[in-house]
């Protein structure tokens, strides 16, 4: 089904109102709106004469994404300690824009990913790094998205369930690495590798959902630690983790879902990651992928919804009129510069308005704007969860899992 453009001109109510009192944080907002104002009525006049637009800019985004795979730039050495991310990011991008890789230069991420293992579990950002649950969490992802049995054995199921019970604290939180902070970001880390290689437990995971419940503020959303800030990222984590524990009704739905909704910008379409923040192309992913896991909840309890529960037309204005950089990858916002991270969440977003949990698709613009279903509690695409599950599981692991893939 394809989705409509909004009326831009008629969204002028929907702007920062600084009730004659400017701040910083209302100048930024204010340029912001200037910026998509302009894009906005630009394209939305182009729109009217070609219904195939606004175009997704493959080719673009498939040429930067190669050649990010290849070679980066002097700028990149600050990340560093990123680069088994920067595998993932590029390489679930080019998944979802369904680019077929040769074997020889999938053999050779995997090789590479190779030499980020560390001797005592879970993988490194680059080689001879210390282990780290992000980092490992994007290791396996990559391995997974490439999905040939070289890549899955590259994975030492009995050295990463040693590291997770390394960094697994006596609450049942994890820290990011050994002597390293906890944070909710590893929690949802640690069960995502776990539950794609078959390794989790019960006994792992004792006491788990009850911190990541304690990491929900009066807010709704969920913070990293008990105490602080809901955020857009730490959120996500939180309940697609407590979905991968079976523990989803364990926290304030409802709240969460008023958060969720009112992260939604009126005016631009994307989301913020948190109260009074500015849009990011990124959150069009953790954001919206809240939603989908939030149906799954509502469905187990009976209150299946009609839709995702948010403007899935909106989001994808906001990404294919505002983010996309002209010459391929994808942005934070207008006047921002492209980067393989918010690529791959921004695509992930589109991914996630485009697709529901009734296989309906609704898509803004050409047809070919279409992209491949990501799984929103793993965010890599649903056939490479399933080829990873079937891989390293039991008939009766599949039948569990399964169930988490086909209800999100």
């Amino acid at each position: 089904m394809a989705l409509r453009l909004r009326d831009f001109e008629n969204l002028e109510k929907y702007k920062v109102n600084v009730e004659n009192f400017p701040t910083t944080t209302s100048d930024e907002q204010a340029a912001v709106e200037s910026n998509v104002e302009r894009l906005f009525l630009s394209l939305g006049k182009k729109c009217a004469l070609d219904r195939n637009l606004p175009k997704l800019l493959r080719n673009e985004h498939e040429k930067f994404l190669r050649q990010s795979l290849a070679y980066l730039s002097a700028g990149y050495t600050v990340i560093d300690a990123s680069r088994t991310w920067m595998c993932y990011w590029i390489l679930h991008a080019l998944s979802l824009l369904e680019v077929q890789l040769s074997d020889t230069q999938l053999n050779s991420v995997v090789k590479f990913i190779e030499k980020c293992k560390h001797p005592g579990g879970g993988f490194g950002g680059g080689p001879g790094q210390l282990g780290h649950l992000a980092t490992t969490y994007a290791a396996v992802n990559a391995l997974c998205t490439i999905g040939t049995k070289v890549a899955y054995d590259t994975i030492d199921r009995n050295k990463l369930e040693e590291f997770l019970w390394s960094v697994r604290t006596p609450e049942g939180a994890f820290i990011m690495h050994r002597d390293g902070e906890v944070d909710i970001r590893g929690v949802y880390c640690a069960l995502a590798v776990a539950h794609l290689t078959n390794i989790a437990s019960s006994k792992l995971f004792e006491g788990t959902a009850e911190w990541i419940i304690s990491c929900q503020t009066y807010e709704g959303g969920f913070a990293g630690a008990p105490g602080l800030e809901a955020h857009g990222g730490y959120t996500f984590c939180g309940i697609a983790a407590l979905v991968l524990l079976d523990k989803a009704h364990l926290c304030d739905v409802k709240s969460l879902l008023r958060w969720v909704v009112n992260k939604q910008m009126k005016y631009e379409g994307g989301f913020q990651g948190r109260t009074n923040k500015l849009v990011d192309g990124c959150y069009s992913f953790w954001q919206a992928g809240i939603f989908p896991i939030i149906s799954r909840i509502l469905k187990d309890d009976n209150q299946e919804p009609d839709d995702l529960l948010f403007n899935r037309g909106a989001l994808q204005e906001y990404i294919l009129i505002c983010c996309q950089y002209f010459d391929g990858g994808l942005i934070d916002k207008p006047g921002q510069y492209r980067d393989a991270y918010h690529t791959c969440y921004t695509l992930s977003g589109l991914s996630i308005s485009q697709h529901t949990f009734t296989h309906e698709v609704y898509v803004l613009g050409s047809a070919s704007n279409k992209l491949e279903r990501t799984n929103p509690v793993f965010n890599i695409c649903n056939h490479a969860v399933r080829k990873a599950i079937l891989y390293f599981s039991d008939e009766q692991k599949v039948i569990e899992v399964k169930e988490i893939v086909e209800n999100t």
